[in-house]
């Protein structure tokens, strides 16, 4: 575990979790993608609908369309920095679209989108053997945490007017 990461042990079981990732870097991708699911059952997460998609930009809309029937989502991808600006362009889209998600939603998004400035950087946070870090295994338990804690808080109420 890195230094100051939180130590998540919650109970999931009961909450539907959709799955979202990314096909692009399939190595990478195949870590998260299991490092994700582990994370999901180790909380006791079985009800879990997995989406592929073709790029991290497509996890926004994916995340949009799974949200409302789900407790939480999981949005798996990876962007390494190229010789151009797109690397910007599509890392502030993904973060601001899934963010928008969730708070448009309510519902937790986990985020485990990679953004990387070598191949190198992208396989040591997969969850891989030998890997550093694991992302999916992070992103998921976020999701399901943040799901856990939030069960018994009301959805915001539609807005009344003050008496006055």
């Amino acid at each position: 575990m890195k230094d100051g990461a939180p130590s998540l042990h919650v109970d999931g079981s009961g909450l539907s979790v959709a799955l979202v990732a990314a096909s692009w870097h399939r190595t990478v991708m195949d870590g998260l993608v299991d490092g994700a699911r582990r994370g999901l059952a180790g909380a006791g997460v079985r009800d879990v609908r997995f989406v592929e998609v073709p790029g991290s930009v497509e996890l926004t809309v994916a995340a949009a369309r799974l949200a409302p029937h789900h407790d939480a989502v999981v949005a798996l991808g990876v962007v390494i920095r190229g010789g151009t600006p797109h690397f910007d362009y599509v890392c502030q889209a993904v973060t601001t679209g899934l963010t928008e998600v969730a708070v448009r939603t309510g519902v937790p998004v986990g985020f485990g989108v990679l953004t990387c400035d070598d191949e190198q950087q992208a396989l040591d946070r997969a969850g891989l053997e030998g890997a550093a870090e694991d992302k999916g295994f992070e992103a998921a338990q976020a999701a399901v945490a943040t799901a856990v804690a939030l069960r018994d808080v009301p959805s915001l109420a539609p807005s009344r007017p003050i008496d006055g």
